[in-house]
Order: structure tokens, then C-alpha cells, then sequence
């Protein structure tokens, strides 16, 4: 009778409590498995404030997670993405007020097209990449769309440093962006390289009838700080082009070891360009 007893109390232990099937093996402590675990750890008992246990579900090694920045990665197999074999690499912001049109302006840049309706502020920092050719040389230029909030400033100063080329833009229907230029210039003195390119912008010369900001502002204020300046639209794509291509040749003349090139002056370059377009759009003589 014991011995019959002893045989039963084995097959419980084997098989658990009834109707519940066999014990689930720990794979931590498995000796069948070579080289160590073959699964996750146990679960571990905590005991709770009323006395009881509960457990905790085990926790993955990964490290500290973060948001991914636009420094982080630039290719889709997460890794930097070098410019091609003679291809020329520069880094342009795009700087002023909240809602001046910075990532229209882009758009309209590289992708042919024009945001219209409500879209979503541009939150920190974020960038897109183009590739446009300047006598017959590749030039990549990563352009960084930048927040114009107050509280995203601090932000932006830590990417000035690295940019060879500032777009700084004003909206001519609104005086207030206009007015804040001045204090732009002064962040782009203090926080960016002296040898920075800066060119000023003022965007959305399609609203005529809105227009606020006078041509005449734009380029006296420009002849002030000794900028090259031209207005623009993202809208029309007026100029919108041959701002980014302006600025291009600037960099590749500076970098480059041919005579030819270092003679090049941006503001020259835009004043014949603007003056060829205006003649097939008169929305950039509005006054």
C-alpha cells in the first residue's frame, strides 16, 4: 500500500496539479542547453505592501533609449551616409519666425511642391537632403528646417556651428517677422562661424494685396548687414531655386582651387538671376 502510494505521489510531481499538464521547465537552468540560457530568466517574486507576492516580468539589457535625431542616421540602413565619390557636402539652415514658410520653402525645393492648407509646426530640428549639380559637380546639400519658437531656440544655436550656409527668412505680410531679423542676425553673429554664408529671404512675395514688408526693406536691410537678398515664394516657386543654387555656388567657389571660382560674389550672381525672372513675374516688384 505505501509503495503504491510513493508511485503516486511521482507521477503529481511530474505532472502538476491535475487538469494543469506537466511543470514548465526553466530555461536559465536548463542542462540540456550548451553555452548558457536559452530563454529569459525567471520571473521574480516581490512581495507586495498587503503581504502577498507578486511578480515582476523581466526586463531586456537594451540600454537607455532616446529619440533618433537627424544626426543620428541619414541612409535606411541607419548608418551616415557619406557623399558619393566627388560629390560636395554642405550643411544649410533655414532661420526665422514661426511660421514664415522654412519648411515650404524646402518643399517647394525638393520636392516640386507646395504645402497648401494647415500642416504641423516644425517641432526641434529635422533636415532633408538634395543633390543639385553646379558645373558639372554633384553638390549634396543637407538643409535643416528649423523651429522659429522662442522655447526651440536653444536648440537651433547648438546646430549654428555646424552650417555652411544660413537661409534666413521673413514673411512680407507680417511686419513683426521683419522686425525680428535684426535679432536673427545677432544670434547668427554670436553662435555660428564667422565665415558662414547668410543670405536673407523674403518669402511669400505671391500675396500681393497682404503685403505688409516693402522690396525696398528687404534690400536695405540686406545692404545693412551686407547679405545678398531676394524675395521669394513657395507657392510660385519664384527664386525658390535659384536661392539654394546661389548659396551652392557660393560654397563651391569658396572650396574650390580655380581662380575662376574664388572670383565669384553671390550677391551679384543673385541681383542679374533676379533681375532675369522678374521679367516673366511681376508678383516680385509688388510694393
Amino acid at each position: 500500500m505505501e509503495e503504491k502510494l510513493r508511485s503516486v505521489t511521482k507521477r503529481a510531481s511530474r505532472h502538476g496539479p491535475r487538469g494543469t499538464g506537466p511543470v514548465a521547465s526553466d530555461w536559465s537552468t536548463s542542462s540540456g542547453s550548451a553555452g548558457g540560457a536559452r530563454g529569459p530568466a525567471p520571473a521574480t517574486p516581490s512581495t507586495s505592501q498587503a503581504g502577498g507576492s507578486t511578480f515582476n516580468r523581466p526586463q531586456e539589457t537594451t540600454g537607455p533609449t532616446r529619440r533618433q535625431s537627424s544626426r543620428d542616421s541619414i541612409d535606411s540602413t541607419g548608418q551616415q551616409a557619406p557623399p558619393e565619390h566627388g560629390e560636395l557636402l554642405f550643411k544649410v539652415m533655414l532661420l526665422g519666425d514661426s511660421g514664415v514658410g522654412k519648411t515650404c520653402l524646402l518643399t517647394r525645393f525638393r520636392d516640386g511642391r507646395f504645402l497648401s492648407g494647415n500642416y504641423i509646426t516644425t517641432v526641434g530640428i529635422d533636415f532633408r537632403n538634395k543633390v543639385v549639380v553646379v558645373d558639372d559637380t554633384s553638390i549634396k546639400l543637407q538643409i535643416w528646417d528649423t523651429a522659429g519658437q522662442e522655447r526651440f531656440r536653444s536648440v537651433t544655436h547648438a546646430y549654428y556651428r555646424d552650417a555652411h550656409a544660413l537661409l534666413l527668412l521673413y514673411d512680407v505680410t507680417n511686419k513683426t517677422s521683419y522686425d525680428n531679423i535684426r535679432a536673427w542676425l545677432s544670434e547668427i553673429r554670436e553662435h555660428a562661424n564667422e565665415d558662414v554664408v547668410i543670405m536673407l529671404l523674403g518669402n511669400k512675395s505671391d500675396c500681393g494685396t497682404e503685403r505688409v514688408v516693402k522690396r525696398e526693406d528687404g534690400e536695405r536691410l540686406a545692404q545693412e548687414y551686407k547679405v545678398p537678398f531676394m524675395e521669394t515664394s513657395a507657392k510660385t516657386g519664384l527664386n525658390v531655386e535659384l536661392a539654394f543654387l546661389a548659396v551652392a555656388r557660393d560654397l563651391k567657389a569658396r572650396k574650390s582651387n580655380d581662380p575662376d571660382d574664388t572670383k565669384f560674389n553671390v550677391q551679384d550672381y543673385v541681383r542679374q538671376q533676379s533681375q532675369r525672372n522678374s521679367c516673366f513675374n511681376s508678383n516680385c516688384l509688388t510694393t
